[in-house]
Order: structure tokens, then sequence, then C-alpha cells
């Protein structure tokens, strides 16, 4: 049995006699599996008590310090079967943060402690470390005050961004700056330039899972936290310097590179596959974003548009701020809008339609009306799911703390979504983004390499 070192020796003793107990009414203690208890962040993992008595009350309990010091959790309801056995995957929740047979529900329902700050958002900083859950046990149905009593079992898992043999590497090229992530192996490999949103900042997770999948990808930092760094930084000129990078390096095949962008990323992305006359991206994955915006303008060109726009803002019933309005009605003015018909590569189009930061279903609808190239256009429409379409079992965030690009006012933004639907959506976007980049991107299905750890 393993004794937490954190127990003080009253507790440990409580612990053995509680365990004694156990084992006394069924002949053993209590199991708890948890496999992988190492693995990617988008792998599942199989959750299974055994040894219990049957029909016992039970609550699974998950727990996570984020980089930031705040604790999160996740909880579900559980009664063992006629043989003591209660498997996540298959059993019902009766309550707790999720509901449901949910496999993975102690990892997306996940959400701050009673008493944690307000506005928190659960993401990896550092990729080179794991995010590290304890998943335990309690006895009864429990809602709050885990940290008081003692778990009949623990384990600890590790979930992973970074795959073994994966490369990290910090760019400093030509003015650009960004993080490049290797796949392991001879290559060559595909690549994805890969781009966040008005957040700012350099993101690096999804690039290097994407790595950890075959993938040459790029995070690349454009909307610096320096003000006078982030206004020299045109429309064009800098993300073609920075998928050149991409492309010129000689692990990549050359003609096989894609752009990859959430929210203001997809902006970005739609106007280098439209108008660029220096790169041809392969393909795009595009989520929660749209083509309107002023097009091949300077960054903080179109962030005055947004400004001049703002008054257009509105709040929710707890002051909450939305800005899906700013951009709506949609512009018929191409000027103001990407002009779908010149982009000729593929595109996928992901759109959460619950989405409050951004018109994404009304910008859907209307890149839709492009003509001529509709059979390059796919679109995935989630109901109830919100912005932040991220990978798989990440925690959903109806809203968030965020810093208003240009004024570095700080908001409590309204994304959107619902924790079912979102993480539902979470999954299957990430499953067909993967698809989608490995059927425009690869020569063919058996050139794709496996990475697991």
């Amino acid at each position: 049995m393993l004794i937490p070192p954190s127990l003080s020796v009253f507790g440990c003793f409580c612990l053995v006699f509680l365990y004694r107990c156990l084992s006394t009414m069924v002949g053993t203690f209590p199991l708890l599996s948890v496999q992988p208890t190492r693995g990617l962040v988008d792998e599942k993992i199989q959750v299974v008590v055994r040894n219990l008595p049957p029909a016992l009350s039970v609550t699974l309990h998950s727990l996570h310090c984020s980089e930031d010091k705040d604790l999160w959790e996740a909880f579900g309801h559980y009664t063992s079967d006629g043989q003591g056995t209660v498997t996540v995957a298959k059993d019902a929740s009766l309550g707790g943060t999720y509901e449901g047979a949910e496999p993975m529900g102690l990892l997306w329902s996940m959400q701050p402690v009673p008493g944690s700050r307000t506005g928190l958002r659960l993401r990896k900083m550092d990729v080179l470390t794991p995010m590290v859950v304890h998943i335990s046990v309690y006895s009864g149905h429990m809602t709050e005050g885990f940290s008081k009593q003692s778990p009949l079992a623990t384990v600890v898992t590790e979930r992973w961004y970074m795959a073994p043999g994966v490369c990290r590497i910090d760019i400093r090229e030509h003015g650009v700056r960004g993080t490049l992530f290797l796949p392991p192996g001879p290559g060559p490999f595909p690549g994805v330039l890969d781009m966040w949103g008005g957040g700012g900042g350099l993101v690096e997770y999804r690039s290097c899972l994407l790595a950890s999948h075959g993938f040459v990808s790029m995070a690349l930092e454009y909307l610096s936290h320096d003000k006078n760094r982030t206004s020299d930084i045109e429309s064009k000129t800098y993300f073609e310097k920075a998928f050149r990078i991409v492309q010129e390096h000689p692990l990549v095949m050359k003609d096989r590179v894609a752009l990859f962008g959430l929210s203001f990323g997809v902006s970005v992305s739609l106007n280098l596959a439209a108008y660029s006359k220096v790169i041809s991206p392969r393909c795009c994955v595009c989520i929660s974003g749209s083509h309107v915006n002023p097009v091949n303008k300077a960054i903080g060109e179109v962030f005055r548009k947004m400004n001049e726009d703002g008054y257009k803002t509105q709040f929710d019933e707890e002051g909450r701020v939305v800005w899906r309005d700013i951009i709506l009605p949609i512009p018929t003015d191409l000027g103001e809008k990407v002009d779908m018909g010149r982009i000729k590569c593929p595109l996928m189009l992901v759109v959460g339609e619950d989405d409050q930061s951004w018109a994404t279903v009304e910008s859907a609808k209307d890149m839709m009306r492009a003509a001529g190239n509709k059979h390059l256009l796919t679109i995935l429409q989630y109901p109830d799911a919100g912005h932040l379409i991220e990978p798989p079992y990440t925690p959903h965030f109806r809203a968030s703390n965020f810093i208003v690009p240009q004024t570095r006012q700080k908001v409590i933004m309204l994304w959107g979504g619902y924790p079912k639907p979102h993480a539902d959506a979470q999954e299957d976007c990430w499953e067909k983004s993967l698809s989608f980049l490995r059927q425009h991107l690869y020569p063919s299905p058996d050139s794709v390499p496996k990475a697991k750890l």
C-alpha cells in the first residue's frame, strides 16, 4: 500500500485502519488501475477500480496543480457492480462534474477547486514537462472536502504533449520568433505553421503535439507583449518569412506545408492563402475564426479597425465581454474581408455554434457563398461548442481572463460553449484535423509515422 508522504502519523494510522477494514470485508485491498499512466494528452486512459464490495458507492476524483500553482479537479459518482468493479469507460457517473459513461470525464470536466481565483484558464506553458494528474477513489459520493479525506487508492499519471524523440528548437531568424518542433526519425516530414489568436505570446503545446504525430510544426509568436515589436510586423511579410523557415528546413517536404490557425490566426491564414505571391500552403486548418478583416493590412491597422468597431461590444448579465458582434453584419465590400474565391488549396473550417467571441457561424455561411471553390471547403460545425476549441480533453472554459490587444486592459472574456458538447467537439475536431492534414500533406497513408509514449 502506498501512503502519501504528506500524511501525519495519525493520518497514516487512520488510512491503514481503513484499508484493514476493507480487506476484512472483501478479502483484499481496493485496486485502482489507470492505463497508461504515462501517455500523450490526446491518448485515452482506462480507469478501473477492482476489489470493492458489490453495490458500494464511490467517488473517482482527479487533481492537478497547474504551473501557476492553482488546483484543478474533476469527480464522478459511481456504484460498483456485482463483482465489486467500477469501469469508467462503460459505467455511468451518477453525478459530479460530469455524468454518464465518459472515459475521459476526469480530465475534460476539470475545474478550479472551490475558493480559487476567478477567470482561470488551464494551459500548458512548459511542454518539456508533463501535466501530472492524481486520480483517486474515495468511499461514498463526495462533492467537496477531498483534501480532508483519505482515498482508498491513488494513481499518479503523466500527460505529455511531447512524444519521446521530438526535438524543440528556438527560432530567432530574420526577425521571426517562434519554436520549431521536429518529429523523431529521419524524415522528410510535412510542415505546419501554427498560429494562435489575439491573446498573443508564444504558445507551443499544439505545435508540440502536432510534431508528436509526425509533422514538423512551428509555433509562431506574432502578437508580442512588446507593443513596439508588434507594430512592426506586417500582415504578410513576417508570416511569409516564418512559412519559409518551416519550408526550407532540411527535414521538411518543401511542397507540403500547411497553415493552422485559431481565432485571429485564422485571419492571418486566410489572408496568406488568398493573397500571398511568395508562398503556397498545401492546405489550411482554421478553427474559430473569420475572413472578415481589412485585407493586406499591417497587424496594427487590423486592430485599429477592431477598436473602431468596439462600440458593438456586448456584455452578458455577469459583465463578461462578448465580441461576436464586432464584425457584424458581414460586409459585402471585398476590401473588408478575404475574397474566398482566391483560395486554391483545401481548407477545413471549424465552427463552434455557441462562439461568443467571434461571429464564426455567420462567417462560415458567407464563405460558403464564394464562387468556384466550394469543393475545397470542409466545414465542421459543433452545436453548443464555444470559441476555444483546443486539443482533446482540455478543460472547457466558458469565460476566462483576457488581456485586450493594444489597450492591455484585463477583462473577463465570454468564449461560449458548454462542457459536454464542447469536449465532444474538441475530441472530434482534433481527430479530423489530423486526418485532414495527413490526407493533404502525406504522400501516402503508409508514410505516416506513429508516435506513442
